[in-house]
C-alpha cells in the first residue's frame, strides 16, 4: 500500500520484525482463509451463540423477502475473529441472493467503487470489511448509493467538467469493522441494523470446536474441548486455529485422539496459558507492572517498551486484556489491575516497585 496511507486507512500487519503474529492473534493468517471457509457456518442454525442478534436478523431478512425488498444496510462491529464475516455470508444465504466482497483499503478511488456498484445484482449483498478504512472520498460517494441507490460521476476536469447520475439496483451494504469509533457519523447513520459481536463464552466456543473437530473427522473428548475453548480468548478464530495445533500434537505425542492432558501439553509448548495469554499479552502486562510500577502508561510509551505498534496493541490485545479485567484504560494511561498483578505473582500497591517471583 502507498506510504502515504493515513493513520485511520492502516491496519497491524506482522510484527515490527517481520514476524507473523502469534497463535493467538485474532487477524486471519493468509494461509488459513481458505481452511476457515471450510469450517464456515452457513446458516443461523448452525452458527454458535448471540441468540438475540440471529433472532432479530431472521425477523429483518423474512420481512424483506416477504415486501421483495433488499435487506437494511447492516453494521456489525467488534474485535477481529468472531463471525462478522461469516454473519455477512449467512445473510446473503438466507436472503437468497448473491454476496460481493471487498475491503475499505482495497477501493481507493471513486471509479473503483461505482465498478463495484454497477455490477450488483437486484438486492444482492455488498460486503466490505474493515469498513472504517474507506477512503474519505469515496465514503462521500457511498452515501446517495446507501440512501437513494444512485452514483454521481465526475467525467472530465476543469470548464468541461461534467456530471452523470446513474441508478444502481436495490442492494445491502454490510459492512464490519474492528474500530467503531473511527466510522463517520453520516456513515453510521446510513446503516439500519448496527450489531456489536462480543467475545464467546467458553461453553459457546466449546461447541465450536466440537463442531470444527467433527468436519476435520478427529475424535475430541469433553474436557479436551473445554480447555481449548477456555484457553481461545473468547474468539471462534483462535479456537478453531488452537483446534488444529492440538490436532499435531495429538497424532505426534498421542493416539490420535484430543483429551484434556494433550491440549495442555500442546498450549504450554506454545506458551499460551491458563488465561489464553501469550507471550506478547504477558510482556504487555509485565512491562506496565515491571517498568511502569503498574501505571498509568501512555500506549506510545508502552508500545515503545514492548518493541510492537500502538495502534497493533489497541486493536489486537488490549480488547481481550480490557474484556477479563488485566488492564485499565484511563485518561492518563494503561494500568494494570489488581487481577493482572496476582496472575503474574506480582504484590504492592499502584506506582510501587513489584518483584516477580518473590
Amino acid at each position: 500500500m502507498p506510504s502515504d496511507i493515513p493513520r485511520r486507512a492502516r491496519k497491524p500487519g506482522p510484527g515490527p520484525s517481520g514476524e507473523p503474529r502469534g497463535v493467538t492473534s485474532p487477524e486471519a493468517y493468509d494461509d488459513e482463509r481458505e481452511f476457515d471457509k471450510t469450517l464456515r457456518p452457513r446458516s443461523f442454525d448452525e452458527f454458535v451463540g448471540h441468540e438475540k442478534l440471529k433472532d432479530n436478523l431472521r425477523v429483518f431478512i423474512e420481512a424483506a423477502k416477504r415486501r421483495g425488498e433488499a435487506l437494511d444496510h447492516v453494521l456489525f462491529y467488534g474485535p477481529p475473529g468472531l463471525g462478522k464475516t461469516t454473519l455477512a455470508n449467512i445473510c446473503a444465504i438466507e436472503m437468497g441472493v448473491a454476496l460481493t466482497a471487498t475491503s475499505g483499503p482495497v477501493i481507493e478511488r471513486p471509479g473503483d467503487l461505482a465498478g463495484v456498484l454497477t455490477n450488483l445484482k437486484e438486492r444482492s449483498v455488498l460486503f466490505i470489511d474493515e469498513v472504517h478504512r474507506l477512503n474519505h472520498i469515496v465514503e462521500e460517494y457511498l452515501y446517495p448509493a446507501m440512501e437513494d441507490y444512485t452514483l454521481d460521476i465526475m467525467l472530465d476536469r476543469g470548464p468541461s467538467a461534467r456530471s452523470i447520475k446513474l441508478n444502481l439496483e436495490k442492494f445491502t451494504l454490510i459492512g464490519a469493522t474492528t474500530r467503531a469509533g473511527m466510522i463517520t457519523s453520516p456513515m453510521r447513520a446510513r446503516f439500519g441494523v448496527v450489531a456489536r459481536i462480543d467475545f464467546y463464552p467458553p461453553d459457546d466456543l466449546k461447541t465450536i470446536v466440537k463442531r470444527s473437530a467433527r468436519i476435520l473427522e478427529v475424535e475430541i473428548e469433553e474436557d479436551g474441548a473445554f480447555e481449548i475453548a477456555r484457553r481461545s480468548r473468547g474468539t471462534p478464530r483462535i479456537a478453531n486455529r488452537l483446534l488444529r495445533r492440538v490436532r499435531d500434537f495429538a497424532q505426534i505425542k498421542g493416539d490420535g485422539r484430543i483429551t484434556k492432558p494433550v491440549v495442555t501439553l500442546a498450549l504450554e509448548a506454545m506458551e499460551v496459558d491458563e488465561r489464553g495469554l501469550d507471550d506478547m499479552d504477558k510482556r504487555i502486562l509485565t512491562t506496565i507492572i515491571e517498568k511502569f510500577g503498574g501505571g498509568p502508561v501512555g500506549i506510545g510509551t508502552l508500545a515503545t517498551a514492548v518493541g510492537e505498534e500502538g495502534e497493533t496493541i489497541e486493536e489486537i490485545y488490549e480488547p481481550y486484556l480490557v474484556q477479563e479485567g488485566f488492564i485499565e484504560r484511563t485518561s492518563r494511561g494503561r494500568v494494570a489491575t489488581e487481577l493482572a498483578r496476582r496472575h503474574f505473582g506480582a504484590g504492592g500497591g499502584r506506582g510501587e516497585p513489584t518483584l516477580f517471583g518473590s
